[in-house]
């Protein structure tokens, strides 16, 4: 048990979160209210798989946002030239892998660190994007790309349904599959991996790739939720997603985690903010809220890695 202990206090805060709403704002439980929280949080579900591969293999990816953003519009833009949905969700997808090969030939690749590489790379897609678009929607969108074209009620089934298919599938792999426990290995101590017949650099690269493609499937389960794609959709992505993934017990310098955490802290965090609206409180806190959960949950991983340090040091004393 003691090695889910960060997902078992994830999934009680949550539960006493819901336990709260239940008895103060119970408003919170009508309508479609938990429906929308869940069909939300599935993009951000998402982007955390691509984000715990990262982490786990001891790298960082803060360009996510502009990247989502700008496969958005490329979503709409290959749907508006009459393209099936599939083939423009496979093409943003692809889209995606590119951007995060470019991230990864960089880090792995020159060896240079992945906050410098991300962060550049966050701020000139963003800003190109900025200048392509000039802050304009893609609009006049067929009516096969909301929802898929299905409607809301069976859209919204279908996206949840195309995310927990990503959850399972790499939840599987990284726990059976040769590659994942790579992933493992190349961050607890890349020189071991190397040493084992892993090939760090390798690995590097390919979860970047990961990521990459995940956050191009994100745009796509992101953007069919509205009627027109915002070239500033991505947002903010970066912060909530690494919170979800560092408050879900995937440990900063990497190698230890699972995605089960991940999953509880993207489920706290999207219901946080519809839950400051009912609780009457002002629902610009999130950000703060996400940023104080990032800085509890690296320091309680550092002060476990001390304790430790300090029991191992003096045995008799404990």
């Amino acid at each position: 048990m003691s090695r889910y202990r960060r997902e078992l206090s994830v999934a009680a805060a949550y539960a006493i979160l819901l336990i709260v709403l239940a008895v103060v704002a119970p408003r919170f439980y009508r309508g479609d209210q938990f429906r929308s929280i869940i069909v939300a949080s599935t993009p951000i579900l998402v982007a955390a798989i691509g984000m715990t591969l990262v982490i786990l293999a001891r790298q960082i990816d803060i360009s996510i946002g502009s990247q989502l953003s700008l496969c958005g519009i490329v979503a709409g833009l290959l749907a508006k030239t009459g393209l099936p949905m599939p083939l423009v969700a496979l093409g943003t997808v692809v889209l995606g892998a590119i951007l995060g090969a470019a991230n990864g030939a960089f880090v792995a690749g020159l060896g240079l660190p992945s906050i410098v590489v991300t962060l550049a790379t966050m701020v000139i897609l963003r800003e190109g994007l900025r200048w392509w678009r000039e802050g304009e929607f893609v609009r006049n969108l067929p009516a096969g790309f909301q929802w898929f074209g299905l409607g809301q009620d069976a859209g919204q089934w279908l996206v949840v349904l195309l995310g927990a298919v990503a959850f399972v599938a790499f939840a599987w792999s990284l726990k059976n599959v040769a590659a994942g426990r790579a992933v493992y290995a190349t961050g607890s101590d890349p020189e071991a991996a190397f040493l084992a017949g892993i090939q760090p650099r390798r690995v590097t690269f390919c979860v970047f790739v990961a990521m990459g493609g995940l956050i191009g499937l994100a745009a796509v389960l992101n953007s069919v939720r509205f009627a027109a794609v915002d070239p500033t959709a991505g947002t903010g992505l970066e912060l909530a997603v690494i919170a979800a993934v560092v408050v879900g017990g995937v440990a900063i310098p990497g190698g230890r985690g699972t995605l089960i955490g991940p999953l509880l802290g993207v489920l706290l965090l999207t219901t946080i903010r519809p839950a400051l609206v009912f609780l009457g409180a002002e629902a610009h806190w999130e950000k703060a809220i996400q940023g104080g959960i990032i800085l509890v949950a690296v320091a309680a991983d550092a002060f476990r890695l001390k304790w430790r340090a300090h029991v191992g040091a003096h045995p008799g004393n404990h």
